[in-house]
């Protein structure tokens, strides 16, 4: 199952797993030490060990992350950089790393990438008290602490969400900062428009689908926008990209029927070089933002983006409308458009009447037990399709056995004893 876009929540209104506490040295010393040991591993670059008395009067990042989840070793590329740049200005921040990883090997791998502190791997007892105290639920998790007499109270906040949506800026991961950077991102979102969303000093234009030519960003003012994050290297991105250019051929020639040309998309690459990028947008039938840009990294960074393939849609007015549009058109195909939250509520409404009429159970080819209909109010919600692998809401076919579930129109009916021999 692959889900590969997971959009943050506001941090200070939906606090998920991180903190922001005040503490002293003799509480930090009850956190990080053990009985037989005062110190902390440096990084594989240094070569003494730190007291955990020399942290007093930092802000501390408790960094919960493990080498064989992909998720971890992305953030942590990301954190480096943050790290890094914040050192580089003097600023009192330091990260321990608490290790999730299987054994002392790829405990040693993973660190040898950090530049920061760890919780040596043998001390079993110091990293359990640690996920026991912040609840860690999923990683990487980031947990912040404020050094005593810091004006702050404890409001939870999730400090990888912080690092992807603010990066720097967030330091030092405060009340006040992250009010201020909450009221600067509104300010741009009330401001937004395509022009100033796509175009910056020295670029006015996109690329058309051939490279050849310059297509004025202004061409767009009016028109629904999906801006497209995606990638060659990024296999779901892959599998996506085929189905949106069906759907987008699809809008395109129903709006053209109906006299208009108001529905465009624009790739935004996250390719690692130019040569993929050009092989992939080559695939594609509509405008990019040319390899390289700086526009690039700073959309991903407005519209908080961790995870690609995602599809942004931007409202005729230059507002934003959705960020869910791939999951939309996952669920509704060309019918989404113009992913308004007016013509969602039409769609889920035809939904719950076409549910009536679907059959309450079913067998499914490949699967051999029965699948039991569900909505969000019978034990449904948000889940991965375990056929077409794509995100499903609302109504969906669910193995009460096992946890097994399709949309609707995945299912294959067969009989129980085809079911059975498909297995």
């Amino acid at each position: 199952m692959k889900v590969e876009m997971d959009l943050a929540n506001n941090p200070a209104q939906t606090p998920t797993n991180g903190g922001s506490e005040n503490i002293s040295a003799s509480t930090l010393s009850s956190l990080l030490a053990s009985k037989d040991r005062d110190y902390l591993l440096p990084s594989t670059a240094e070569a003494d060990q730190v007291k955990i008395s020399d942290l007093e009067g930092k802000v501390i990042g408790i960094y919960f992350s493990a080498n064989w989840y992909p998720p971890c070793r992305n953030f942590n590329r990301v954190l480096i950089g943050v790290y890094e740049q914040l050192k580089s200005n003097g600023s009192n921040f330091e990260i321990v790393f608490v290790s999730s990883d299987e054994d002392l090997d790829a405990f040693n791998s993973y660190r040898q990438s950090m530049p920061w502190l760890s919780i040596p791997f043998s001390d079993l007892e110091t990293k359990k008290a640690l996920n026991r105290k912040y609840e860690v639920e999923s990683f990487p998790c980031l947990v912040i602490l404020q050094p005593e007499g810091t004006k702050d109270d404890a409001t939870f906040y999730d400090g990888v969400e912080l690092v992807y949506r603010y990066g720097l800026d967030a330091f030092p991961f405060t009340k006040e900062k992250l009010e201020e950077l909450q009221r600067e991102e509104k300010r741009k979102h009330d401001s937004q428009t395509v022009t100033n969303l796509l175009t910056n000093p020295e670029r006015d234009y996109l690329l058309n689908q051939t490279m050849t030519r310059k297509v004025p960003v202004d061409s767009l003012i009016g028109k629904t926008v999906g801006l497209y994050l995606s990638a060659q290297w990024c296999s779901p991105c892959v599998e996506f990209t085929p189905k949106l250019i069906s759907i987008y051929q699809k809008i395109k020639q129903s709006l053209k029927e109906k006299g208009s040309e108001d529905f465009e998309i624009i790739f935004v690459t996250n390719d690692r070089d130019r040569s993929s990028f050009e092989s992939y947008f080559g695939t594609m039938p509509w405008l990019a933002l040319p390899f390289g840009d700086p526009t690039v990294r700073s959309l991903a960074k407005y519209f908080d983006v961790q995870w690609i393939p995602c599809l942004i849609i931007i409202g005729p007015d230059g507002k934003t409308v959705t960020k869910q549009g791939r999951n939309l058109l996952n669920l509704y195909q060309e019918n989404a458009y113009p992913f308004t939250d007016a013509k969602v509520e039409s769609l889920e409404k035809e939904m719950e009447e076409a549910a009536k009429s679907l059959p309450r159970s079913e067998y499914h080819s490949g699967h051999r037990h029965e699948l039991t209909l569900v909505s969000e109010d019978s034990g449904g919600g948000p889940f991965i399709c375990c056929d077409c692998e794509e995100q499903g809401s609302g109504w969906a076919y669910q193995c009460l056995e096992c946890g097994y579930e399709v949309h609707p129109r995945c299912i294959r009916a067969v009989t129980p004893q085809s079911s059975m021999e498909d297995r």
